[in-house]
């Protein structure tokens, strides 16, 4: 996950992130849940939120209310606010904050919210369908046992198959809506040829980057070398289409996977996979002295969607392993802990390949998935040796490395500034250290961990 924030620069990429302390939910505390009710035909609003983002909260209101919804690009705000029965105009205002908006009625209402003036609120919000984290509720995941048809289970209870991963036996099944889901679901989890019927949840697309500003460092300067005798590193980007990048780092990426569909890719601006694939790249350059045989294979699990869901993930791990991934980079996620997603990643643990993942960028210590998965590296991100008042700090946290990078795209710097960017440089380090060293997995983890120091508090 991205947040754009203020830029530093940073002295060095290999940076000790110094202490860093957090606290763990109550015994019996129950995880929050984040609720917006709006009844428009009444103009009243309820809310129960603790940790949306700006973002989110501006989708929910879109899906919910079917304005049109414009914010001033870069707007951020931590959304946390609960109240019964309030007018519109009063439930804006306690949602929104010091954040400036205006209404405008009519046949199609639309809302505009801005920072400094209205002609800035620029940025179409799309309506939410499914809020991150949440199960998709019309799509079962289903694992059917060898020898097992998908095709007659599917028919038989009224579904489409809307993706495979033959390599697990696993199958997407969409249904006509979530009561048809609901009824499936019991008859398929009774089917004797099934191995196991999950949920699939939606995780959102990472925002977009913008242009970076003050002393900035240099492009990547990064010379490909031959692959050594015993194969090379290669680091699997599970993340949105990745764009060329420009002269010779383009050698660097491998021919990419796309596990639902192609993109439509803006070739003005830098995507959010791009922008982790260079990140890795800068940090790789950093460990291996400005050469190295390592290189990237992208997997789009995105498309031209808004949202993909832990179906996709798994289906684009798999990709990743199977064309020769030994280091997998999930900088994404969200709150929903899938059960399918966290077989897959066992999978590749017992492969003893690691896999790094982004903390998220709620200030919580609430579980944040994959990154939450004991077989998962957690990595969250740091600012000037503290963690950054953004990033999560839970005790499933394994890490804290730099979370602003700079990348350059058509010669244009930009940066971007998350737990996102901290995974994909956890992911280059990795790689640049196995391949200058020669070490296994273990030992790569053992040297991340005592160089990324994490001092938790004592406990009882």
């Amino acid at each position: 996950m991205s947040l754009i924030v203020r830029m530093y620069r940073l002295s060095s990429l290999l940076l000790v992130a110094g202490s860093l302390c957090w606290s763990s939910p109550a015994p019996g505390a129950e995880k929050p849940t984040n609720k917006l009710s709006w009844d428009t035909k009444k103009n009243r609003v309820a809310a129960e939120v603790q940790s949306w983002s700006l973002g989110v909260l501006l989708e929910n209101i879109a899906s919910r209310t079917g304005w049109r919804v414009y914010v001033e690009p870069d707007t951020t705000r931590h959304v946390s606010a609960s109240f019964t029965n309030a007018p519109m105009g009063e439930a804006l205002k306690l949602l929104l904050g010091d954040l400036n908006y205006a209404y405008i009625p009519g046949a199609k209402p639309k809302l505009f919210v801005f920072k400094t003036a209205m002609g800035n609120a620029t940025k179409l919000v799309s309506a939410r369908e499914t809020p991150p984290g949440k199960p998709i509720p019309n799509e079962l995941i289903v694992k059917l046992k060898p020898g097992a048809n998908i095709d007659e289970l599917a028919r038989a209870v009224g579904a489409k198959v809307v993706g495979r991963i033959p390599e697990l036996n696993a199958y997407r099944l969409r249904f006509e809506d979530e009561a048809a889901a609901d009824a499936a679901r019991a008859v398929i989890a009774s089917n004797p040829e099934v191995a196991a019927v999950d949920h699939n949840y939606n995780l959102e697309r990472p925002p977009d980057l913008h242009n970076g500003q003050g002393q900035l460092p240099p492009p990547v300067q990064l010379q490909l070398n031959p692959p050594p005798s015993n194969g090379r590193i290669i680091v699997g980007l599970i993340d949105t289409a990745v764009q060329p990048l420009g002269g010779n780092l383009d050698s660097f990426l491998l021919k990419q996977f796309s596990v639902v569909g192609q993109s439509v890719v803006d070739h003005e601006s830098p995507s959010h996979g791009t922008s982790m694939a260079e990140t890795m790249l800068r940090s790789l350059q950093a460990m291996t002295k400005g050469s190295t045989s390592v290189q990237i294979l992208p997997v789009d699990v995105y498309g031209p969607n808004q949202s993909t869901s832990t179906f996709s993930v798994a289906a684009g791990i798999v990709q990743a392993i199977n064309a020769g991934a030994r280091i997998i980079n999930l900088s994404l996620g969200s709150e929903g802990d899938s059960p399918f997603l966290h077989e897959v990643i066992q999978q590749v643990n017992q492969q003893n390949i690691p896999v790094f993942a982004a903390a998220g960028n709620e200030p919580t210590t609430l579980p944040y998935f994959p990154a939450a998965y004991p077989e998962v590296t957690a990595v969250t991100a740091m600012d000037h040796g503290q963690i950054a008042a953004y990033a999560n700090r839970g005790s499933f946290v394994s890490l804290g490395a730099p979370g602003t990078s700079v990348i350059y795209f058509n010669g244009v710097p930009y940066y971007v500034t998350g737990t996102s960017s901290a995974a994909a440089f956890t992911s280059g380090v990795a790689a640049g250290y196995m391949e200058t060293t020669h070490s296994s997995p273990q030992a790569t983890k053992t040297f991340l961990q005592n160089a990324f120091v994490l001092n938790k508090p004592a406990g009882p």
